[in-house]
């Protein structure tokens, strides 16, 4: 499952808080069997590509999925732009200071877009 999270001041927060829609849709995935998790930090154009913002959303993200059940070290997080198009299918030069995602696996899996 993908689950997109909105980056935008206040989208994110909301999201996740106890009642948001981003925990909710983590939690029904992880309880309907989907084992495989990755995050699409969306809106990230919003924030100037900041990559403070990204590190607080990977943080918080990493502490509430963990609740529910999966292992943040699995779950590879791509900070994007659905409306620019960014890290989507091709490297974004929007964001220099992202390097790519890792999954930790029995070989590591390592990417650097959605696709």
């Amino acid at each position: 499952a993908v689950l997109i999270i909105a980056a935008g001041t206040g989208e994110f927060e909301a999201g996740i808080s106890k009642d948001g829609q981003t925990r909710e849709h983590a939690l029904l995935a992880y309880t309907l069997g989907v084992r495989q998790l990755i995050v699409a930090i969306n809106k990230m154009d919003t924030t100037k590509w900041s990559e403070d913002r990204y590190n607080e959303i990977i943080k918080e993200t990493s502490n509430f999925i963990k609740k529910v059940g999966y292992n943040p070290k699995t779950v590879p997080f791509v900070p994007i732009s659905g409306f620019n198009g960014d890290n989507m299918i091709d490297n974004s030069p929007n964001c220099p200071w992202y390097k790519g995602w890792e999954k930790e696996t029995k070989t590591k899996t390592t990417g650097k877009t959605l696709l």
